[in-house]
């Protein structure tokens, strides 16, 4: 059973790579023979819905659907202060409904 339920704010750890790494990168790591960089960022997503394979369906704050399996270590709920610090950042399903929600694509 998930504890996730539609409208929660989650906080999704994403993985990328670049040359510049942006100012909400953290764990910057330089590539061992190049100019790459590889960090993670921090996604600021809502649940829109639970699955019954053990997965939640997120959205994020321009309608982007992602599906991401609710014991994925890098998804979490968002702390009270997180949820009061950013939330700009989190969508608000209110103002989803007025945006076209964009295919689903899977967080990898």
């Amino acid at each position: 059973m998930s504890s996730f339920k539609p409208g929660d704010p989650v906080i999704f750890r994403m993985t990328k790579q670049s040359t510049d790494p942006g100012p909400r990168a953290v764990d910057i790591h330089p590539a061992p023979a190049g100019e790459m960089y590889s960090y993670q960022v921090d996604k600021f997503w809502a649940v829109i819905e639970v699955l019954s394979d053990g997965k939640v369906k997120l959205v994020t704050r321009r309608g982007k659907q992602r599906t991401v399996a609710c014991n994925d270590f890098r998804l979490r709920h968002a702390r009270w202060w997180e949820r009061w610090l950013y939330r700009d950042r989190f969508p608000k399903l209110s103002e989803l409904k007025d945006l076209p929600l964009r295919p689903d694509s899977s967080a990898e």
